[in-house]
């Protein structure tokens, strides 16, 4: 009977321990513990002066929260927006700012287990340098180098004398010998290690703060989670390469962007879009006020004025530059002038292959397309200036939104210098490839005669003469534009006549009265002589006012 209770005792504690176990597992599965996933950066919208990051996260069926860790101190927490597939319900989000040391997933880098290895590496050369230096030591006292030498003395054994010399020597050569081995490759190691310990200090910052994102979440699957976020700081400008080939008139003109960023996180491997819009400008105009009108009141007595209200202080604002950020931060400047993008809708370009830009402020280029066409090619020169002549090209001017930027000009595979590129207000292009030394241009000496004329002799009249002659020293005919400016009155009491031989093409060149050009078709060899008189009447006891 005693025996037969005994068990039944046992098997109720077991079966009542069996039940603890399993309601204690049932409650750890139904609150798991916070996830920090292994987030990575997809997609960054660059803008001039800003950049919007995503990043994306996996998380498990069943998982009820996720963390974002070591995302840039500099991040706009008001921008930031987290979104899931329909099996992901988010709830509320949290955001902690921590030193980077104190961070056990900050703290880290790839980089350690590289650097690991070559610091052992370094180690064990080290140790290997050490014990050839005890070699080297033990010979020199057996060799009785110095008096300081504490080392056992061999005895002196005439029959063994030979060979124990020559034993030593090979020893001591072979352990120096070896010692410059190891001092070579101990460089070696310093040179791949040096680098590594660089950019892991550049990657983890100098005592910088890192921010991590919590999201609360219910996942139904598995699913992806994404973040995205805008820092300040980061922009591109555009840049310009243009080639010129004189054989078949053909231009392509080569559309690049320079990008930059100092967030404090690497992007590696994603996809760029960069965009001119700026959306940390204002977004809406200023209204007008309404104009009132009325009568100003009598002026007040003197008894009244006499002492007057002090006005209150006036608070002058901080200059901009001086402004804080909220969170106590020094606002980053932007690595570009966004002044470029003023007159520009917004625009976008898609990078097609993944980008790596470090967070070193490093220029990072990236081509976005080309355009070509065929232009007409002139000598183009102002005489009056520069008795030059340059060599330009005009197309018709490429569609859609091409920012101001610095332009790099070639002609017929080489360098000829930089430009600018400046998106002209009409629908003609006009690119400038340099001087063209095959043609000569002389402007000869200017006449300037002054007289009197009208009623009387009360007007006064100055005529003057300008001839240039332009030569075409190529073997094939070209086109040559010469430009004049000519005199343009503005008072009623000066009057202008002017007369061209031969009659210019413009008179009103790049819509600006008073510059003339013309365009001169010149054979090979062949010379041209243009000629442009002025006669100018004014009041005679009137002085000529020109500029």
């Amino acid at each position: 009977m005693k025996a037969s209770t005994s068990a039944l005792l046992r098997a109720t504690a077991g079966a009542a321990l069996l039940l603890v176990l399993s309601i204690s597992a049932q409650g750890q599965a139904a609150t798991p513990p916070a996830m920090a996933a292994d987030s990575r950066i997809t997609q960054v919208k660059v803008y001039p002066g800003s950049a919007t990051v995503e990043r994306v996260a996996r998380v498990a069926a069943g998982a009820r929260s996720v963390t974002f860790a070591c995302l840039p101190a500099g991040l706009d927490v008001q921008s930031l927006q987290v979104s899931a597939d329909a099996s992901v319900r988010i709830g509320e989000t949290s955001v902690l700012s921590e030193q980077r040391e104190l961070s056990a997933r900050c703290s880290t880098s790839p980089l350690d287990g590289r650097i690991r290895e070559l610091e052992d590496q370094k180690a064990a050369l080290q140790a290997e340098t050490d014990a050839l230096g005890m070699v080297t030591g033990y010979l020199k006292g057996l060799a009785g180098g110095s008096d300081n030498t504490s080392g056992a003395r061999a005895p002196m054994d005439a029959r063994n004398l030979a060979a124990m010399t020559e034993a030593m020597r090979r020893t001591g050569q072979d352990s120096l010998l070896k010692q410059h081995q190891i001092q070579r490759r101990q460089a070696e190691i310093d040179r791949q290690l040096n680098p590594l310990l660089a950019e892991r200090t550049r990657t983890q910052g100098n005592g910088g703060q890192v921010t991590a994102v919590t999201v609360t979440l219910a996942a139904g699957a598995d699913a992806d989670v994404k973040l995205s976020y805008q820092v300040n700081g980061p922009g591109w400008t555009p840049t310009y390469r243009a080639l010129l080939d004189t054989a078949t008139r053909k231009v392509r003109i080569e559309r690049q962007a320079l990008v930059a960023q100092a967030t404090g996180e690497d992007w590696r491997g994603v996809k760029l879009v960069l965009s001119t819009g700026q959306p940390r400008r204002e977004t809406t105009g200023r209204l007008p006020s309404a104009w009132r009108i009325g009568i100003e009141p009598p002026p007040r007595p003197q008894a009244e004025m006499a002492y007057p209200a002090a006005p209150a202080a006036a608070i002058a604002p901080a200059p901009l530059m001086a402004r804080k950020a909220t969170d106590g931060r020094e606002r980053q400047e932007p690595l570009f002038d966004v002044s470029v993008f003023d007159n520009s809708f917004a625009t976008e370009f898609s990078v097609a292959q993944p980008i790596d830009v470090p967070s070193n402020g490093q220029r990072v280029t990236m081509a976005l397309g080309q355009h070509e066409d065929t232009a007409r090619l002139a000598a183009r020169t102002s005489p009056r200036v520069d008795a030059s002549a340059f060599l330009v090209a005009e197309l018709d001017q490429p569609a859609g939104v091409w920012p101001a930027g610095p332009m790099q000009l070639y002609r017929d595979g080489a360098f000829v210098g930089s430009g600018r590129w400046n998106a002209p207000s009409d629908a003609r292009l006009s690119l400038s490839f340099g001087r063209d030394e095959l043609v000569r241009v002389q402007a000869e000496p200017e006449r300037d005669n002054q007289g009197t004329g009208g009623f009387a002799g009360s007007r006064a009249e100055r005529k003057v003469q300008r001839a240039y002659v332009v030569e075409n020293r190529h073997r094939t005919p070209i086109a040559v534009q010469v430009l004049e400016a000519a005199p343009v009155s503005v008072d009623e009491k000066v009057r202008v006549a002017s007369e061209f031989s031969p009659q210019p093409a413009e008179l009103a060149w790049n819509r600006q009265p008073g510059l003339a050009m013309w365009q001169l078709d010149l054979a090979a060899g062949q010379t041209a002589r243009v000629t442009a008189d002025y006669t100018i009447g004014y009041p005679k006891d009137a002085r000529l006012q020109m500029r």
